[in-house]
């Protein structure tokens, strides 16, 4: 499962394919929800670019998506309060 449910946090295990043509969810990729994101994976800007795209998606502020595993590689682990938009946007997927 991508997700997992917690003392009302949202984990979710992410794939991300950075330097795409657009920032989108692309469906799984095993166990993880597949993200492609328009930004390139140097100096931190694919990082800012999931965590403004998450935000977006799940009606949350920057501050509030924190990416707990895998800052420098394609799988990374993400906590998220879990809120009515958040529950949302992993029944949507």
């Amino acid at each position: 499962m991508w997700y997992q449910i917690r003392n009302n946090e949202a984990f979710l295990t992410l794939h991300i394919s950075p330097n795409a043509s657009k920032t989108q969810v692309a469906g799984m990729h095993g166990d993880a929800l597949k993200i492609t994101l328009k930004a390139l994976p140097q100096d931190g800007a694919a990082n800012a670019e999931l965590i403004r795209f998450i935000a977006e998606q799940c009606d949350l502020r920057k501050q509030q998506v924190e990416i707990i595993q895998g800052l420098t590689s394609r799988r990374k682990k993400i906590k998220l309060p879990l809120t009515n938009s958040v529950e949302m946007f992993i029944k949507n997927v």
